[in-house]
């Protein structure tokens, strides 16, 4: 017996082969496989995997990590404008990196200025301030809206970046670096 395999190109084919029979066509001689793919059909759900989190005046929290600052960031529908204790991020952040760095969740989910954001932050300087504000942001801006969550992650906003100065030694200058050789 001869063995002959079709494979199917269109769903044209596969409306024709539905129509047959799908498994296999007998003939009295040779014998004729039709073989069909199945790929798993992959259904979009309009439904979140996760819930949104609010408290009761309808905002967001989160709080972000950076260094050794620590943000309590509160995110609600607005206009955005972003508050960083008590200053206007313009003032609190005076180089515009710094105000980039807090605005990237944003750009990454498309949602610049439709969110309002108050910011406290202690601790660290004012790049790990910074850092922890852009983390509070991402990890409330998917509590808020949680089918923002897949983009924000691959662009790696919230992950904790774990970097921070590394410790001073006994014997040494700094973490790594010795005093001063003196030969006399």
């Amino acid at each position: 017996m001869a063995d002959h395999r079709q494979s199917l190109s269109d769903l044209a084919d596969l409306a024709a082969v539905g129509a047959a029979k799908v498994n296999a066509v007998e003939t009295s001689v040779e014998k004729t496989e039709v073989i069909v793919e199945k790929k798993p059909v992959v259904v979009e759900s309009t439904a979140p995997l996760r819930e949104q989190i609010l408290d009761a005046q309808g905002r967001a929290y989160a709080t972000g990590r950076r260094k050794d600052a620590v943000a309590r960031v509160w995110i609600k529908p607005g206009s955005g404008k972003i508050i960083v204790n008590g200053r206007d991020q313009e003032v609190y952040f005076a180089r515009p990196t710094l105000r980039l760095v807090i605005n990237q969740p944003f750009d990454v989910a498309e949602r610049r200025d439709q969110y309002d954001v108050v910011a406290t932050v202690t601790g660290g300087g004012l790049s790990g301030q910074a850092g922890a504000v852009k983390h509070g942001i991402s990890q409330a801006l998917t509590r808020y809206e949680p089918n923002l969550r897949s983009t924000v992650k691959a662009a790696g906003f919230l992950t904790r970046d774990s970097r921070a100065v590394e410790r001073k030694k006994y014997g040494r200058a700094k973490a790594r670096r010795s005093f001063q050789f003196s030969k006399r």
